[in-house]
């Protein structure tokens, strides 16, 4: 019997995946306050509020709205967002995936980069589903990786386990069921999300029952029923219990198949899940019709009958009208036959006529509208021609006005201008004199002033000239002073770094002697003395077949071999040998800074395999990173990160303390030590770090093929 409830159990993963976004998208808009323009924050959520609650109409009027105002980047992002979900809804791709890249487009734009890139997963993730919904699958996964990278960025692990299980289900959806499993296995990881769990469990389960592991995927059926009773999901927990019947009908286990069926018709009579009761009774109706049942299927079909009238479903009348002409059929019934089948044709017919009418009604609609919008233009065009008509005249009789007014004062202006034009020579004249007079009392006392400025120009500048030759001869030792007191500071500082190295040079060989002392009494004391009292037996065996002998001789071999190994295993440190190399690296940055510190090691457990000694000299490295942060950076903040890809180790060490200029820094021991450890592996070591903005220190280590996994 196929599957009947499959495309139930994906709407129901859907409508899962689709509330975390809504919700996700939710928090999006309440992360940004205005700047510059409006952010509209209240009508942006209400949007997303009528979104969440199925009034899809008033999120729709209320985005196009909030567009037409002067909504700031992030805003207008968000309403992008928001019609582009609508639109998903009603699976009107092309526009969804419009406003997607809208979307996209306006979060590229904000500065802040935690909400830039939470924005850019959100999109990613739409841009994805309706790509999938297309039939893009190898697109729908482009999107749900560069997803996954933004979401990592900043920790985001809602959007991150978002776009993993929508990654593992395109795996499932293309047959790549190895990379599905393997993918919603990791979605298990997610405990703050019981929706993606349990979805997790219930996609495995199709999984293992498509290739026919029944009881693998009766076990993750079964782990997802007692969350869904956890988490109170009835709608979930029905739909699971239908894949686990027909699970136990593809194994011949008819009794529970048709027990747990009756159990699902019981839950959703109490919930009112109608839809779901009636293709729960056809599913046990198909089963008795399987087993040629035909009394039992009846019963069970005329029932189905009742429900599918009430509740006006034509495609389940149509369907149950089907299945009673095959039973009549297989009574030999063939008048109680023919009724059905004619009622199955008069259903039929009633389908495509409503269809026909909904179409003429459609376009009945959309030509009315259209006209009626003619009509409208056309008034709204006459309207403006008789506003037009009535300004023109009124302005016609506003320009006479005015020119004539003009006229007159332009006569006016003439009179006046012959009467200041005569007055306008006779003040000329008079004004020319005086000019003359005042002009030539001016020159004389111009002249006696620069006589008396040359004079005392003269006076001041012989002491000026005596004291610039004093204060440049002064400069001069000054500046020979000071080259000397930097060579003088430069020869205590190379002192002062050479005793340095001297110190750490003779504390190494102290070590390296106190070690070897060690080692040696190790071996003197246990190894040596094992080893003599073994040759003293061998020299002064009387018959060394005997097997007492033997066996005394075999246990002291094995007991002197257990004190070389544990030897060899004591030069390693403790925290190296017993723990992964991502969690002592955790540890030792959570301990020093607690939680204003950030670790991120991708892929871990590449990194947690590599050579022993490569990992002890990285530790020491960020030990020293971390001692220098400590001393000078007045950090508050750290965030260290190790990618491995591609034959390469990058370590990234980021801090939001005081800065400096690289150019005017000297490089102290700590630096140089850390540059002689890189050198054994051919590592590079760059520091950026501008004064109040921090320091990024950036190191690249080649990885040899043979220490990869």
């Amino acid at each position: 019997m196929p599957r009947l409830f499959f495309s139930i159990l994906l709407l129901s993963t859907f409508l899962c995946s689709f509330a975390l976004q809504a919700q996700t998208l939710k928090d999006a808009t309440a992360n940004h306050s205005p700047k510059f323009k409006k952010d509209y924050k209240e009508e942006v959520t209400q949007a997303f509020s009528f979104l969440n609650n199925n009034k899809s109409n008033e999120a729709y009027a209320t985005g196009h709205k909030l567009l037409k105002k002067n909504l700031n980047t992030v805003s207008r992002a968000n309403v992008n967002l928001l019609l582009g979900y609508y639109f998903n809804a009603k699976q009107l791709l092309d526009s969804s995936l419009y406003y997607s890249n809208r979307a996209l487009k306006y979060s590229s734009l904000i500065q802040l980069d935690s909400l830039k890139y939470r924005l850019h997963s959100i999109s990613y993730n739409l841009l994805a589903i309706n790509n999938k919904r297309k039939g893009l699958l190898k697109e729908s996964k482009k999107w749900h990786y560069k997803g996954l990278d933004a979401s990592q960025k900043y920790n985001d692990n809602s959007l991150y386990y978002t776009h993993l299980h929508g990654l593992a289900n395109i795996y499932k959806q293309m047959g790549d069921y190895q990379n599905a499993l393997k993918t919603f296995k990791k979605c298990l990881n997610y405990k703050d999300d019981l929706e993606i769990i349990y979805g997790s469990y219930i996609n495995i389960g199709d999984i293992y029952a498509t290739l026919e592991d029944y009881n693998a995927s009766n076990e993750y059926y079964e782990k997802a029923l007692k969350l869904s009773e956890q988490d109170r999901n009835f709608y979930a927990l029905a739909v699971i219990k239908t894949s686990l019947a027909a699970n136990y009908y593809t194994q011949n286990n008819v009794e529970d198949a048709i027990s747990l069926y009756h159990e699902v018709i019981q839950l959703s009579e109490d919930k009112e899940y109608k839809q779901l009761a009636l293709d729960t009774r056809l599913a046990i109706g198909s089963i008795y019709l399987d087993l040629k049942q035909y009394h039992d299927a009846q019963i069970v079909f005329s029932s189905g009958l009742n429900n599918a009238i009430e509740l006006g479903y034509l495609n389940a009348q149509q369907n149950i009208y089907d299945n009673l002409k095959y039973i009549f059929i297989e009574k030999n019934d063939y008048k109680s036959a023919l009724e059905f089948s004619s009622k199955s044709n008069h259903i039929k017919d009633s389908i495509n006529q409503l269809q026909r009418d909904k179409e003429i009604n459609e376009i009945e609609v959309k030509y009315k509208t259209i006209q009626k919008e003619k009509e409208i233009k056309v008034l709204q065009v006459e309207n403006n021609n008789r506003k037009l008509e009535i300004k023109n005249k009124n302005e016609a009789l506003n320009n006479l006005k005015l020119r004539q007014e003009v006229e007159n004062k332009e006569n006016e202006n003439k009179l006046l201008s012959f009467q200041n034009a005569s007055e306008k020579k006779l003040t000329e004249i008079i004004l020319l004199k005086k000019d003359q007079e005042i002009q030539q009392t001016k020159l004389e006392k111009e002249k006696s002033a620069k006589k008396i400025m040359l004079y005392f120009f003269l006076v001041l500048l012989v002491p000026i000239i005596g004291l610039l030759v004093i204060y440049y001869q002064k400069l001069q030792a000054q500046s020979e002073l000071n080259k000397k007191q930097e060579e003088i500071k430069k020869k205590e500082i190379s002192s002062i770094i050479k005793d340095q190295e001297l110190k750490l040079v003779k504390a190494s060989i102290k070590g390296q002697n106190k070690e070897r002392k060690r080692i040696a009494q190790e071996l003197h004391d246990s190894i040596g003395g094992n080893l003599a009292a073994i040759k003293l037996k061998l020299n002064n065996a009387p018959n060394s077949s005997e097997p007492h002998f033997l066996s005394t001789i075999n246990s002291q071999l094995d007991e002197t071999y257990d004190q070389v190994r544990f030897l060899s295993h004591d030069l390693i440190p403790k925290k190296f040998s017993e723990n992964n190399f991502c969690e002592v690296l955790k540890e030792y940055i959570h301990s020093i800074w607690g939680a204003k510190s950030a670790f991120l090691g991708y892929p871990s457990q590449k990194i947690d395999l590599l050579d022993k000694n490569l990992q002890i000299e990285i530790f020491k490295i960020i030990q020293e990173l971390t001692t220098n942060t400590i001393k000078h950076a007045k950090a508050t903040i750290i965030d260290l990160q190790l990618n491995l890809l591609e034959n390469e180790l990058n370590i990234l060490f980021e801090d939001d303390g005081v800065g400096f200029n690289p150019e005017h820094h000297h490089e102290g021991i700590g630096y140089e030590n850390i540059k002689s450890r890189l050198k054994k592996f051919q590592g590079t070591f760059n520091i950026d770090s501008r004064i109040n903005r921090g320091t990024i220190v950036n190191i690249e280590i080649p990885i040899p093929v043979e220490n990869e996994v």
